[in-house]
């Protein structure tokens, strides 16, 4: 359900999208795109993003774990978790693949 708003004038129709509206379109447009999701605890996930909730909880799918690591150039060897949960509280930083973003209207080079 599309939330728009009309304003009439004396001669003219403006249409103005919500912000919600606005939000939700950007982030159906990240569906199916590579994420980072770096984790409280130090853990990385990177996967494809399927959804998310109200409780800013993600799933990510074909996901992969990166522990944490005490050298900075070196990741290790990624534990491979298929599908994923992150809780939402859990969550420090999300990244999306630049690359997968160039299709994504709000989301192009120049921004």
């Amino acid at each position: 359900m599309a939330t728009m708003i009309e304003e009439n004038g004396p001669s003219t129709h403006q249409y103005q999208v919500s912000p919600s509206y606005q939000a939700r379109q950007k982030l159906e447009g990240l569906l199916n795109k590579n994420m980072k999701i770096r984790m409280t605890d130090g853990r990385t996930l990177v996967g494809l993003f399927l959804c998310t909730d109200r409780d800013c909880n993600v799933i990510l799918g074909s996901a992969q774990e990166f522990l944490k690591s005490s050298d900075t150039f070196s990741q290790g060897e990624p534990r491979v978790l298929g599908l994923a949960m992150i809780p939402g509280h859990h969550v420090v930083s999300i990244e999306v693949e630049a690359d997968s973003l160039e299709d994504v209207p709000g989301f192009g080079a120049n921004h």
